[in-house]
């Protein structure tokens, strides 16, 4: 770098120069410090002189410090020391946890320099000997204020601050005045420096949300050890030592968790009372009415829209309908001109025809063959369309007699053949229908149905009703049990032969179901010559007059199976019992009935049985 030149003297280069570059340059260390301190003052000066003007205003706050004295000083009990407060005993209550390192140094020091027992000595003062004296008190100040863990946890619990939480009375009352420096005076235990404020009725929503989600998730760190019962140094063995350790644990977590709730508290207090929220919640309110307003709105607006479209799309369909109508009864209408006009035209060239053979005798010489003649002619009139009658009545009118007749007995011929057409097919079709009549009543799958297979379809069919897994193949299968003709019957078979029988005359079904009745009847007529090996006492006699033979009715049915249950097997006399609960029944008919009912189940679930071995295969 080139010195600057002197007025009287002149710069001259005698070599060539190299081309600056320009290089930047950090600072480190404690020129890095300098260099924050001088950006933050905006101002250029060197470290040394910044450090000066430090060491200069240190000196100057400690001129200005100024110590409250603390009258209680002389009176505290060194034995207590744990219940005084420091910050009063060193002169700085009015700094408290304000006050910075240096002016609790400072504050010591002239405390010392004050009430040292040295000092109060040599001024003639008695001084008591030991750790009696309350200087110690000083000492013990300086040693919890000076350590940043000590101190921090007796600031956790200085004696002077107010954890009161105020009422939703005071809180509605003057809301922001009441609860500002409340939240002012908990910021002090955030762990976070950036605490967002109270703010005013004029806050945001986002601010005010701010603020209460900051205080919702408020991690404190104030702690509670300062107020520990037990001190674990004056244990004297290991397990007395964790023992105590173990009470502060549990003491300090609750006092943690009554410090957390007693914040929650203040919170939930503050929220329930601020007019904001309440503000807030209104406006919120009121957009929802809105917009339900604005749906609601759009919704009726839409139905209307859609209602016209429907009613336009109604009167439409029904302009169009009425348009068809019109058109359908327009063309009814031409169609029946044309049908009556074409009425009129048959029976004009009817009347035209039967006049014309009238005049010429119907063409022939003799009465009979006249009479025969005139039979023709109305047949003629009868079957012939319009075209066909003019043409005839033109070929009548152009031609002589003899072609005239040729004429008619040619067309005679025609619709005779075709009558003769219209009665073969009409005996085919009753030939082919009553063939299939026959086949669908005497037969069931092309297999013949005879009276005995006919009256155990009909039991069957009572026997597993409507709603039994499988019906028809469990059918199916029990007639091909039970039938004699040997015949295997299908569910197809089964089902086409029930709908048979459901087609037939009442008094056909009627007649059916008595010849099944007294085949029932006749084979159960004569009593089993076995005896029943479990109740010897329940044989019975089928031969036996007194029984009656009467079919069961269903009232019947539903007393004998309510006695069943009453009674049961080790009732004594049960089947005497049984048959007193049954009118009109003896103690034999109430057995034989038990039986068939028996036998009954038994077939049912063999067949079931059956059926379900089959689906499995």
């Amino acid at each position: 770098m080139l010195k600057e030149a002197v007025e009287s003297q002149s710069t001259a280069v005698f070599n060539a120069l190299a081309g600056s570059v320009q290089v930047q340059v950090e600072p480190v260390g404690r020129w890095f410090e300098a260099f924050l301190k001088r950006r933050i003052r905006n101002v250029s000066a060197s470290f040394q002189e910044l450090e000066e003007e430090e060491e200069l205003s240190e000196e100057e706050e400690d001129e200005e410090l100024q110590l409250e004295e603390y009258p209680m000083l002389k009176t505290l009990d060194p034995k207590d020391w744990k219940n005084q407060d420091h910050y009063a005993v060193l002169g700085l209550a009015h700094l408290r946890y304000k006050a910075t390192q240096k002016q609790i140094k400072a504050a010591h020091k002239a405390m010392v320099l004050k009430h040292h027992p040295d000092k109060r000595k040599a001024a003639g003062e008695q001084i008591v000997k030991g750790d009696n004296d309350y200087f110690t008190c000083i000492t013990k100040a300086i040693e919890i204020l000076s350590d940043p863990v000590k101190r921090r946890a007796f600031d956790s619990v200085d004696p002077i601050f107010d954890n009161a939480v105020p009422s939703k009375a005071e809180g509605k009352e003057n809301f922001f005045e009441v609860f500002a420096p409340v939240f002012e005076r908990n910021a002090r235990w955030s762990t976070k420096k950036q605490i967002p404020n109270l703010g005013s009725m004029e806050s945001s929503f986002e601010e005010v949300d701010n603020f209460y989600s900051f205080w919702y998730n408020f991690d404190s760190w104030r702690e509670f050890s300062y107020l520990d019962e037990e001190e674990k140094e004056k244990a004297e063995c290991r397990d007395e030592r964790r023992w105590i350790e173990k009470q502060n644990r549990a003491s300090r977590a609750q006092r943690k968790k009554e410090e957390m709730n007693r914040i929650r508290t203040l919170v939930d207090t503050a929220y329930s009372c601020d007019p904001r929220i309440k503000k807030f919640k209104e406006d919120e309110k009121a957009r929802k009415e809105l917009e339900k307003k604005a749906r609601a709105e759009a919704k009726k607006k839409d139905q209307e829209e859609k209602e016209r479209a429907r009613q336009a799309e109604l009167e439409a369909a029904r302009l169009a309908r009425e348009k068809e109508e019109e058109e359908a009864k327009q063309a009814a209408q031409l169609a029946k001109k044309e049908k009556e006009a074409q009425k009129k035209a048959i029976k004009k060239e009817r009347q035209k025809l039967r006049t014309t053979c009238k005049n010429c005798n119907y063409f022939v010489d003799t009465e009979a063959e006249s009479v025969k003649m005139m039979e023709d002619v109305e047949k003629l009139c009868d079957r012939l369309e319009l075209i066909s009658l003019q043409n005839l009545n033109e070929g009548l009118a152009s031609g002589n007699k003899e072609q005239s007749r040729a004429a008619i007995e040619k067309q005679v011929q025609e619709v005779n053949a075709q009558l003769q057409r219209e009665r073969e097919a009409e005996v085919k079709a009753q030939q082919a229908a009553r063939s299939l009549d026959q086949s669908s009543t005497g037969t069931g799958g092309g297999k013949g149905w005879s009276e005995e297979d006919v009256q155990l379809l009909i039991k069957a069919v009572n026997l597993f009703p409507a709603g039994t897994n499988a019906r028809w193949e469990v059918i199916a299968n029990y007639m091909n049990l039970h039938s004699n003709s040997g015949i295997k019957r299908t569910a197809k078979d089964v089902i086409n032969k029930a709908k048979t029988l459901q087609k037939l005359d009442p008094h056909q079904k009627d007649e059916v179901n008595k010849k099944a009745f007294e085949k029932f009847k006749k084979e159960h007529a004569a009593a089993p010559s076995s005896v029943d090996n479990v109740v010897p006492s329940e044989r019975f006699d089928g031969s036996s007059g007194d029984s009656n033979s009467a079919p069961w009715t269903t009232e019947e049915q539903k007393l004998l199976e309510q006695a069943l249950k009453t009674y049961p097997v080790s009732t004594p006399e049960r089947w005497d019992k049984i048959a007193a609960t049954v009118p009109g029944r003896t103690k034999k008919d109430c057995m034989k009935r038990y039986k068939e009912l028996v036998e009954m189940i038994k077939a049912k679930k063999a067949a079931q049985e059956q059926v379900a071995a089959k689906s499995k295969k």
